[in-house]
């Protein structure tokens, strides 16, 4: 408890030293100019200023500025200018985000916010950072690495945002905000594009009033592009992609009152894996039993590179992945008065995914690593192909009241809120998952080579059935003190979650004997499958119920119409759940418990050199409580376990600088620091406290963004603009597991990205942009995940994308 308490002195402290200058310049500049009011308003006038920044993270419309909130916005413009087309694009723009692609599912995002994540990724458990499209919640990552069709704005909150959002975001937020139609006027804009690697895409969006106070608004999305490892085996290429997607978009005023948006996005992204490139053979000299035996075998087939290759071979066709997702929205907002809007936001989303990955590529069929048909060397025992498929279906309804009261002194919001999800994960019937060479006997005299194979069968289905239901209320006072300056807010949130779960599978171990001639390789003799034991059978169901009670305190205060400070406490909470990969039926069956975080945060919003440059800052500090860790057991390839650690804590600093240094140079930092441990974590066998064997596995020290944005020549015909960016993500552990982390490290990388574009050229009533982009200038290689489990490796990696360039062409009407 004291020192718990000494963090947070040390946090106060730190805050206090960082604001305090700010505050006396503050003052200081109000004072000096305050006997010339007149003319430095007639000079603000003149000068260019910094354009406001609207963000509806408080689930209302207003300024970034006005937000007690850590958080960094895109607008339609940005996203454009750094090229962002999808959720995936925006980690090298946010310090203290991390978003990778799941090991065997590359359509699935992993997300961290602050370090705080989910490393595994199944329908048993939720996420730490929750996602939103246009205020509806989005449970399973699946697909979130395909491009939307018309994005209006993406917003990232750090921290906890547990009253309006509820659950699952201890870690932060992420809101998509899609393009609303216009019922004023018909527009029309199309963007296309093309590059290396043989992209191609084009989005295209037509928006069209139908009466007066309605619009419909049509977005199509397709795109194309090739992976950069290539399959020297049968199917296709590694990291080949095609996605194609629409969204209907219908917006209606019904009355001066009422207000109606609905609106149906369907999406569908085909791919094929990557896979993982093995850098570092087993650490095995002598083999201890039959497994190590494998490995040495196996990982004799392997010509082990510490850089990027350029191609892998599969010995079996790496077959292509689908997802398919398809989603409907509908929100009206009615006015009663100033005192009260009713609104309801319901959402519908159905998604399907097949995926499929080979985690060999070995180049020979004496070791395999992949879901594809088996057929054993006899001839007389075949296993069809497996391919996990989930099917998803999810709905939520949420009410809101909002107003204002008291003279507007008052300004509350609350609501209800349900949500139900219903899937399966279908990885049947019994398929081949590895199979390798246990021993090999070479005898020169009979001229024959005898190999032992290991060959391991799997089938599976997981099914879960959730529910849960929220009640919440937040209330902002601005007391007549203070020349009403300040500005008070309580926030709470009840929720409660059902949840059930069910496991289904079979795991069986065979041996199969092989001799050849050695000379020729003419095979002399095959043995039939011979079961090595009992299959494993496991069906277990799991029903569990959690509740939680979550609040924040903010106190706000004006200092000046550019300087803002304020302090909040927040809570948040994550449901707990179950987690098919334990082996374990009973730990299965009791799922684990609920996460919970409390949050302290000291920041400043602040405007100066007369609103040309734009200063936000914050530090906080954070306790976790029974914080979820995901981690694999032993040498296994799947096989994982949660545990509910103890206690953690977490404290950093965040740092957004935009400065207007020019009319037409203007200039970015953002920064984040981040200092995360586990302090205590229980042994659930033994009871012993285990905290030195677990880490936060994708909290970097220190990461940030440097841009610039500058329009080097304004043109008879158009505008000639330069963007650039730089960014920076410090070296992070990569596993939950202490002893894990020597071969799963990910060493710090920088990524130079620039953008050269003639932009605003009037074209036949209507405008064109043309623009030179490309991305990891510099071509660093990188690493965004690694694995120390693979039988054939102790350490294999997933490179981030190389070096990419291309042309794109925007026109609007």
């Amino acid at each position: 408890m004291i020192s718990a308490m000494h963090r947070r002195s040390a946090a106060l402290a730190l805050c206090a030293s960082l604001f305090a200058p700010l505050l006396l310049a503050q003052s200081a500049t109000e004072a000096a100019s305050a006997p010339n009011s007149r003319s430095s308003t007639a000079q603000n006038a003149a000068q260019p200023v910094l354009e406001e920044v609207l963000v509806s993270a408080q689930r209302r419309t207003e300024s970034l500025q006005d937000t007690p909130i850590s958080l960094t916005a895109f607008d339609s413009e940005r996203l454009q200018k750094d090229g962002i087309s999808n959720l995936g694009d925006i980690a090298s723009s946010v310090p203290s985000l991390s978003i990778e692609p799941f090991p065997t599912n590359n359509s699935n995002l992993r997300i961290f916010i602050r370090g705080v994540g989910l490393i595994d990724t199944q329908i048993t458990q939720d996420h730490s950072v929750g996602v939103y499209l246009d205020g509806a919640y989005i449970a399973r990552s699946t697909g979130l690495a395909l491009d939307v069709a018309e994005l209006a704005r993406i917003e990232v909150l750090r921290g906890p945002q547990g009253t309006l959002y509820g659950r699952n975001s201890t870690g932060g937020t992420i809101n998509l905000v899609t393009v609303r139609p216009d019922p004023e006027a018909l527009r029309a804009r199309l963007e296309l594009g093309a590059g290396n690697r043989e992209l191609r895409r084009a989005k295209a969006s037509v928006n069209v009033p139908l009466v007066p106070g309605a619009a419909a608004k049509l977005a199509l999305l397709h795109s194309e592009r090739d992976g950069f490892i290539d399959n020297k085996g049968p199917g296709g290429d590694f990291g080949d992609r095609e996605a194609r997607g629409y969204r209907l978009d219908l917006s209606w005023d019904v009355t001066e009152a009422l207000h109606l948006d609905y609106g149906y996005d369907h999406s569908e992204i085909e791919f094929f894996n990557y896979t993982y490139q093995a850098q570092v053979p087993p650490a095995i000299t002598v083999p201890a039993g039959p497994a190590d035996a494998l490995a040495l075998n196996a990982a004799a087939l392997y010509d082990f590179q510490s850089g990027r290759v350029s191609s892998m071979t599969t010995v079996v066709p790496l077959l292509e992945s689908e997802t398919e997702i398809d989603g409907h929205m509908l929100s009206a907002q009615y006015t009663v008065s100033e005192a009260l809007v009713l609104k309801y936001i319901g959402a519908w989303r159905e998604l399907e995914d097949d995926a499929y990955a080979d985690l060999a590529a070995s180049g020979s069929h004496d070791y395999r690593l992949d879901n594809f048909a088996f057929t054993s060397r006899d001839g007389m025992s075949h296993f069809p192909t497996g391919f996990p498929k989930v099917d998803q279906e999810q709905s939520s309804h949420e009410l809101q009241l909002s107003g204002l009261l008291a003279e507007r002194r008052l300004d509350y919001i609350a609501g209800l809120y349900y949500f139900e999800e219903d899937a399966t994960e279908d990885n049947r019937p019994d398929h081949h998952q590895l199979n390798g060479p246990l021993a090999i006997v070479v005898d020169p005299a009979a001229g024959t080579t005898t190999t032992t194979y290991l060959v391991n069968v799997v089938g599976a289905r997981f099914e879960i059935d959730n529910r849960a239901w929220a009640l919440y209320g937040r209330l902002t006072w601005t007391p007549p003190v203070l020349e009403e300056r300040l500005a008070l807010t309580l926030g709470a949130r009840h929720s409660e979650d059902e949840r059930k779960a069910r496991r289904q599978s079979t795991n069986a171990n065979f041996v199969e004997v092989e001799a050849r001639d050695t000379a020729s390789g003419a095979v002399l003799f095959a043995s039939p499958l011979t079961p090595i034991g009992p299959a494993t059978l496991f069906d277990e169901r799991g029903d569990r119920n959690f509740k939680d009670d979550s609040f924040e305190a903010i106190a706000e205060y004006s200092v000046s119409d550019t300087l803002n400070v304020y302090g909040k406490f927040s809570e948040a909470y994550k449901s707990g759940g179950f987690n098919v990969r334990d082996p374990d039926p009973a730990r299965f069956r009791n799922g684990f418990d609920k996460e919970k975080v409390e949050s302290y945060e000291l920041g400043i919003k602040s405007e100066w050199l007369q609103r040309r440059l734009r200063l936000n800052a914050d530090v906080f500090y954070s306790d976790f409580t029974d914080i979820q860790l995901n981690f694999l057991i032993g040498s296994s390839i799947s096989d994982t376990r949660v545990v509910n650690a103890g206690e953690a804590r977490m404290q950093g600093l965040e740092l957004s600088a935009t400065w207007l240094a020019l009319a037409d140079l203007l200039l970015m930092l953002d920064y984040a620091y981040l200092d995360a441990d586990i302090e205590k974590a229980t042994d659930p066998d033994t009871g012993m406290d285990v905290s030195d064997e677990f880490r936060f596995s994708a909290a970097p020290q220190h990461s940030y963004t440097a841009a610039l944005d500058w329009t080097a020549a304004r043109l008879e015909f158009g505008r000639l603009g330069l963007n650039v960016s730089y960014h920076f993500m410090d070296e992070r552990d990569g596993s939950a597991r202490s002893d894990f982390v020597p071969q799963t490290f990910l060493d710090d990388y920088r990524l130079l990205n620039a953008r050269l574009g003639l932009y605003d050229i009037a074209l036949a009533e209507g405008q064109l942009s043309v623009a030179v982009w490309g991305k990891n200038l510099e071509d660093q290689e990188y690493v965004i995940n690694a694995l120390n489990n693979l039988p054939h490796a102790s350490r294999a990696v997933l490179w981030g994308e190389p070096r990419s360039y291309g042309l794109d062409l925007v026109y609007q009407y």
